[in-house]
């Protein structure tokens, strides 16, 4: 039986999540691997898939073509700078802000910035709009903090997201994640939404889940996965069973079935 655990996004609920869960997390093996990979390569397609948490939480409809906004790059911005806030111990969350902008507009400069990454976005911006870059990042990076700060265990910013080629099967899963609290091989990993939880944020949670075990090379899952939503003060969690990773399993393939559906769809 899957897991779903709801609290107020504050430092007491966050600090009880993430000192809970199961004591023995579960672990995807080789046979599970493959399993998983051969249902993935049941359903044909003409295009490479992505999926993520938001795809299995819209049943997958097609998003529109990305474009990068101020408020597409808070949480890039705000996750450098949150790092650069942890590893400094520094209090000045803005100047951070600016460091990492300043630090993406040198590689830019320098002829390493490829064309649709943030780096050539932020190159082409007046300074009005990264000041704007900077705000976003930093309301993002401060409330980020508010939760983490307080907390009783141990935890360090996570620098990139989790992608797992699945093989031959022309699709790439990827897990949202934003900081993790280790203790010795087990950890737990937290993300960070913007807004109110959509109704089936839960099953995001799960595929975030397994997509995360599956980039684990002993195959271990996180003892909790935890969203947060501080615009709403809602805190969401769920645990590192089997029952949980075969529940983010099955949304993750019936996701690709609905966008293969989709695709008929269009192409007819």
């Amino acid at each position: 039986m899957s897991s779903l655990h709801l609290r107020r996004c504050d430092a007491r609920s966050v600090n009880d999540l993430v000192s809970g869960g199961p004591l023995t997390p579960a672990v995807l093996g080789d046979d599970q691997r493959v399993s998983l990979a051969s249902r993935f390569r049941a359903v044909l397609g003409n295009e490479h898939r992505r999926i993520d948490a938001w795809s299995v939480e819209s049943a997958g409809l097609a998003s529109s073509p990305f474009v990068w906004t101020p408020q597409h790059a808070r949480r890039t911005i705000g996750r450098g700078a949150l790092r650069r806030w942890h590893s400094m111990n520094s209090s000045h969350l803005v100047s951070a802000a600016r460091d990492e902008v300043d630090e993406l507009l040198v590689r830019a400069a320098a002829g390493y910035a490829r064309p649709g990454s943030i780096a050539y976005w932020l190159s082409a911006q007046s300074s009005a709009v990264l000041s704007l870059v900077v705000a976003e990042a930093t309301t993002w990076a401060s409330a980020a903090i508010e939760t983490l700060a307080p907390l009783e265990l141990e935890w360090s910013p996570v620098d990139v997201d989790v992608f797992y080629d699945v093989a031959t099967a022309r699709t790439t899963l990827r897990s949202r994640r934003d900081a993790v609290v280790s203790d010795a091989d087990q950890r737990v990993v937290i993300r960070f939404r913007s807004g109110v939880p959509a109704k089936f944020a839960g099953a995001g949670l799960r595929a975030d889940l397994v997509i995360d075990a599956l980039g684990n090379p002993r195959g271990l899952s996180a003892r909790r996965m935890i969203g947060l939503w501080p615009d709403s003060g809602i805190a969401l969690a769920v645990d590192g069973t089997l029952d949980d990773l075969r529940s983010g399993a099955r949304d993750l393939v019936r996701t690709a079935v609905t966008q293969q559906r989709r695709q008929r769809l269009v192409a007819a």
